[in-house]
């Protein structure tokens, strides 16, 4: 089985300077590699594939077979990174803590070690008023982009 520490290693060699950030890597039994990066912009397929030349130069089919996947983690993924909340700072976010409490609102102030969410509260028969409800990392179970279709 390839070491999931090797492919974090190779990915880091390559998106060293660029702008790039890794969300995720993952290495299954079989010797299927998932690569999940992301840069403040969106990550381009061209990045996409200039990571995976890069593992596939430097891994060896010969000894062991792979399959390789280099994307973006997408929309519906929950947010794994602080870059992945740094990047969606200013854009609405759905939030679950850990007792299940559904929150939505707009990302704000993210630092090392949380961040705040602006909400509208809304009371029967009054006008919704906005609300900054902070967080701790291990206060919450997930962070989403919220989506929305017009």
């Amino acid at each position: 089985m390839i070491a999931k520490d090797k492919i974090r290693k190779l990915v880091e060699e390559q998106i060293e300077g660029t702008g790039l950030f890794i969300v995720d890597v993952k290495v299954s039994s079989a010797n299927k590699i998932t690569v999940l990066a992301d840069t403040h912009q969106g990550i381009t397929i061209d990045e996409c594939i200039s990571v995976s030349r890069h593992i596939e130069k430097n891994l060896d089919r010969d000894k062991e077979d792979f399959e390789l996947m280099v994307s973006s983690p997408g929309l519906e993924m929950p947010f794994v990174v602080l870059e992945q909340y740094v990047k969606n700072e200013g854009k609405k976010v759905v939030v679950i803590d850990n007792d299940g409490v559904k929150y939505q609102g707009i990302l704000k102030n993210v630092t090392i070690g949380g961040f705040e969410i602006e909400t509208d509260i809304r009371k029967k028969g009054e006008k919704a008023t906005k609300k900054e409800i902070s967080f701790n990392y291990g206060q919450i179970k997930s962070t989403k982009t919220f989506i929305e279709f017009k």
